[in-house]
C-alpha cells in the first residue's frame, strides 16, 4: 500500500476544507441550525412528542443524517470532478499509486469531512434540546457507514458528471427529496397506513430510522433490517466504483 501518496491525497482535500470553509462548515451548520428554529421551536412547540421524545430533539438524527449525507456526496463528487476538469486526472492515472489507493484517498477524506461536521451539527443540536445517546458505538457506526457509503456514491457522480451542474442534479433532485420524504421530520407511524408502506420504498427510511434508534432507542424499522440496508448500498457503490476504474468510464475518454 503506497501509504505516502494516500496520505497526500488526504491532506490536500482536508486542506481544501479550511480554504472553502463557509461552504463547507459554516452554511451547513447555518442550515441546520435554521431548521431548528423553524421546525424544533416554531412547529414542535405544537407537537407534543413523537414516539416519547420531543419533536425538537426527534428532528436531531434526520437533521444530522441529511447533512452527512449532502455533503458527502458533495465533498467526494467535487474532489474527483475538478482534477478532471482541469485535466490532472491523467497524472493522477498515471502515477504510481493504484486505483484502491485513489480511493482510499479520495472518500476517505470526503468521509472524514462529513463525519467531522455531522458531530459538530450534534453539538449545536444540543445548544437547542437535549439530546441523549442510548447506543454510542450504534451512532458512530451508521455515522462512519453513512459518510463512506454516501462518498463513494459521491465519487461516481463526480466521475459521471461532465458538467458542474450534473454535480449538483442527485444531491438536489434526488437526495434532498429522499431525506424530506424519508422520515427527517416525522415518524412513519404519523403517516396513513398506504403512505406507510409506499415510504418504505425510500432507502432513506432504513438510514435515518437505524439512526435515531441509536439516539432514543425509537424506530420505525428494525435495526438490523436498516444495518442490512446500509451495507447492501455500501457494497453497490463499491462494485460500480470497481466496473468504473475495470472499464476506464469517463476516466480515458
Amino acid at each position: 500500500m503506497n501509504w505516502p501518496a494516500i496520505r497526500a491525497i488526504y491532506v490536500f482535500e482536508i486542506a481544501r476544507t479550511w480554504r472553502t470553509i463557509f461552504q463547507s462548515v459554516l452554511s451547513p451548520i447555518i442550515s441546520t441550525a435554521l431548521y431548528f428554529v423553524v421546525f424544533g421551536s416554531a412547529i414542535g412547540s405544537r407537537i407534543s412528542e413523537v414516539n416519547g421524545v420531543s419533536y425538537g430533539a426527534f428532528i436531531v438524527p434526520g437533521l444530522i443524517m441529511l447533512s452527512l449525507m449532502t455533503q458527502s456526496i458533495s465533498n467526494a463528487s467535487i474532489a474527483i470532478y475538478f482534477p478532471k476538469f482541469i485535466g490532472t486526472i491523467y497524472e493522477l492515472l498515471t502515477a504510481p499509486i493504484s486505483y484502491v489507493e485513489i480511493v482510499i484517498s479520495y472518500v476517505g477524506a470526503a468521509a472524514t469531512k462529513s463525519v467531522f461536521l455531522g458531530i459538530i451539527i450534534l453539538m449545536t443540536a444540543s445548544l437547542f434540546v437535549p439530546v441523549r445517546i442510548d447506543h454510542p458505538a450504534w451512532m458512530l457506526l451508521f455515522l462512519l457507514l453513512t459518510g463512506v457509503t454516501f462518498s463513494l456514491f459521491g465519487f461516481i457522480i463526480g466521475i459521471w458528471a461532465d458538467n458542474f451542474e450534473k454535480l449538483t442534479v442527485v444531491p438536489l433532485l434526488v437526495v434532498t427529496p429522499l431525506a424530506f420524504l424519508g422520515g427527517t421530520f416525522y415518524s412513519l407511524d404519523m403517516l396513513p397506513p398506504i403512505w406507510q408502506k409506499i415510504t418504505l420504498a425510500n432507502p432513506v427510511v432504513y438510514l435515518v430510522s437505524g439512526f435515531r434508534w441509536s439516539f432514543y432507542s425509537v424506530a420505525d424499522v428494525n435495526i438490523y433490517v436498516s444495518l442490512t440496508m446500509i451495507l447492501l448500498f455500501l457494497a453497490g457503490c463499491l462494485g460500480i466504483v470497481a466496473w468504473i476504474f475495470r472499464s476506464g468510464y469517463r476516466l480515458k475518454s
